[in-house]
């Protein structure tokens, strides 16, 4: 039958052979396809199986896709290139073609693989018949078999659909899923249009793929003439079975989308929770008509893309939310402090109302001093958030009274433990004196800070800490040691919490030493380095939040002229004696100039004030402020709350006086909280050296 098949397509290109008698009378088909040139010729009878006329074909094997689908060509030539590859003399498969009538029929087509002297495949020689009614008979369980695939594919696609679907998590993400090219493979559409519901309209979401969208406003009413729209109303499919039909129940549409050669289409409405929340079309231009499976498979397709929409709708609403509720927690602003620059960035990696208890603060303080938090409270939720929020605002009231930092964070933590909460917080507190560059560090459970130095350096700060917020008050360790360093003009300190460090598959180290090599070699300006910084950890991903604050000494004029601190206990007139001395020399080397003797005199009288009236101990503490103006600082400290008050002091009084001489020898003076207690400061104005 072969060879007769053979010579009997020995005929010129473009001409159909005349039909095998023997054949014919079996309603079968022959064709000839030499695969070193393409050319695939076939007889008059294989011409009528596939419903073409000898004008609406080029003899190439690619033009049968004018009545073969493409999944049916793809699954085609795959039998056909199997079979070569691996040394069969013959094949045979069934497949679909599409008759010019929009109707499917069943064919089994049977080929003969030639090869040369090589084993090299170059001709296949073969038979085409109608099979639609032995199948639909049920004659052979092979071809039960392939009906059983065609549905299976079929059913496949809403589980491939389901399954990329499944990732998606904000609605962006549903609609790249639905746009990406694999995904139109899958779906076996030419092109597709998404579009949701938003009050009375259709907002257009998606259009793919790129140059075969569909022309048009991006925007309609619900109630116009427009397939999309009539789903939407109705709350059922729309099917397009054919051009015509196109044409004749959406005529202001159709002149649109013509060029694009489509055969038919498919408007899903898209329904969660019983209310239509938008629709997406489906446009095809190799397929007429939907059978009873096709309706299903699309209409399970639409149910799965309208779960995964209202999902991402509302993981994006709670998302929405709880960044909120993060960043209402967190300053709204951070105040310019004179002689730093400043930058904080924060990072949610919340998942829906999974929020942290991340936070930071910047609190100015009196005398050229200004505090940094840095802070995470335990778990991921409102109510972390929360408690957040509440510690943040009770510790800069701490700091702002003018507390010690250790005094700060003991506080802290008693009132997190009178809250009545099984949290606790990891924190780290820094009081910074911008003047001098003296730095005090009191850490609680928290990771140590990074140093940046002038030279491009980076090191990690080694912090003795206390126990976390809460669990300190709740065991009776309220002791927080104080760790002091010197912050150079240029320098840089870097807080952060364990988000910015972290790494999957990592321990704490190799997360601090790869945050130490990003710092080194990151730009010199905190508000850049801290994008850097906040880049690497989007990278990196991650599921927490990242706190982060930099805090960067500015360079001074003039060096500050130095510090001096002098203990004087009561009852000890040596201790008095040496601070006298002390101050003495220490203005006469800072060259002071005439306001000596008033420095000295108002600095003796505050000593002497709180050796009589509080009954303690006092700490006089010296220094240069260099800024604009240089200025000398005096700054006595005790144990008692009590605020000095004048005093009016007789003609014969030997009292009442000090306060009298403070005002009126000093530029200014004031006096702060300090932790249990309080100081008296004053500043004068003097001249610059040399």
């Amino acid at each position: 039958m072969a060879d007769r098949a053979a010579s009997a397509l020995s005929r010129p290109q473009g001409r159909p052979a005349p039909p095998d008698p023997i054949l014919a009378l079996n309603r079968m088909g022959s064709f000839d396809w030499d695969l070193d040139t393409g050319l695939f010729h076939m007889d008059a009878q294989a011409y009528d199986i596939l419903d073409l006329c000898p004008d609406e074909y080029d003899g190439r094997r690619e033009s049968l896709s004018l009545r073969i689908p493409p999944t049916e060509g793809r699954r085609l030539d795959a039998v056909v290139a199997r079979s070569i590859e691996d040394g069969s003399a013959n094949y045979g498969t069934y497949f679909r073609i599409r008759r010019r009538d929009g109707t499917l029929r069943w064919t089994h087509s049977q080929g003969y693989i030639h090869r040369d002297e090589t084993g090299r495949a170059h001709r296949i020689i073969g038979i085409l018949r109608d099979a639609t009614q032995e199948l639909r008979d049920g004659r052979t369980r092979g071809e039960q078999r392939s009906q059983d695939e065609a549905l299976r594919r079929q059913t496949d696609v809403v589980q491939i659909t389901t399954a990329a679907l499944a990732h998606a998590r904000t609605v962006q993400d549903v609609i790249d899923v639905l746009k990406d090219s694999r995904g139109l493979t899958h779906l076996g559409a030419m092109s597709l249009v998404v579009g949701m519901v938003e009050s009375s309209r259709i907002k257009i979401v998606a259009e793919g793929p790129e140059g075969r969208s569909l022309p048009g406003a991006g925007v309609t009413r619900i109630d116009e003439p427009y397939p999309m729209g009539e789903a939407i109303r109705s709350l059922s499919p729309q099917f397009i079975e054919s051009p015509e039909e196109f044409a004749e129940r959406y005529p202001i549409l159709w002149p649109y989308l013509g060029h694009l050669g489509i055969t038919s289409a498919a408007y899903l409405p898209l329904i969660a929770h019983a209310r239509p929340i938008g629709a997406v079309g489906l446009l095809y231009d190799d397929r007429y008509g939907f059978t009873t499976e096709d309706r299903n498979v699309l209409v399970a397709l639409g149910s799965s893309i309208a779960q995964s929409l209202q999902r991402a709708m509302f993981y994006e609403q709670d998302k929405d939310l709880a960044q909120s509720l993060q960043q209402a927690m967190l300053p709204r602003s951070i105040p310019s402090v004179p002689g730093a620059d400043i930058a904080v960035r924060y990072r949610s990696a919340s998942l829906g109302r999974d929020i942290g208890g991340d936070w930071y603060d910047v609190i100015p303080l009196p005398g050229g001093r200004v505090g940094a938090v840095i802070g995470d409270v335990q778990g991921h939720d409102t109510h972390a958030a929360a408690v957040m929020g509440q510690l943040r605002i009770v510790l800069r009231a701490y700091a702002a009274e003018g507390h010690t930092p250790a005094t700060v964070m003991a506080r802290a933590s008693v009132f997190l433990k009178e809250l009545d909460t099984e949290r606790f917080a990891t924190c780290l507190y820094v009081e910074a004196d911008l003047s001098s560059g003296v730095v005090q560090l009191v850490r609680a459970g928290h990771v140590d800070p990074l140093l940046r130095t002038s030279e491009d350096c980076c090191r990690r700060l080694s912090v003795e800490g206390g126990l976390p917020l809460g669990l300190s008050a709740e065991f009776g360790r309220l002791e927080y040691p104080v760790t002091t360093v010197e912050l150079d003009p240029g320098q840089t300190l870097l807080l952060c919490t364990d988000g910015l460090i972290e790494q999957p598959g990592t321990d704490l180290d190799d997360g601090m030493r790869t945050l130490r090599d990003l710092v080194c070699t990151g730009p010199g300006d905190v508000s850049d380095l801290a994008d850097r910084l906040i880049a690497s950890a989007e990278d990196r991903g991650g599921h927490d939040d990242v706190a982060l604050l930099l805090l960067r000494r500015r360079g001074l004029a003039q060096r500050s002229g130095g510090r001096l601190q002098h203990h004087v206990g009561p009852g000890d007139p040596q201790a008095l004696g040496d601070a006298r001395r002390m101050i003495r020399a220490a203005v006469r080397a800072w060259g002071v100039g005439e306001r000596s003797y008033e420095i000295e005199l108002v600095a003796d009288e505050l000593i002497t004030n709180v050796l009589l009236h509080t009954e303690g101990s006092a700490v006089v503490t010296l220094r240069v402020l260099a800024g604009h103006d240089r200025r000398l600082r005096v700054e006595v400290e005790d144990s008692s709350s009590a605020l000095p008050r004048r005093r009016e002091a007789g003609e014969s009084g030997v009292s009442g006086r000090g306060l009298l001489l403070v005002d009126r020898l000093t530029d200014v003076w004031g006096v702060e909280a300090r932790g249990g207690g309080k100081v008296v400061w004053c500043e004068f104005m003097v001249p610059r050296r040399g």
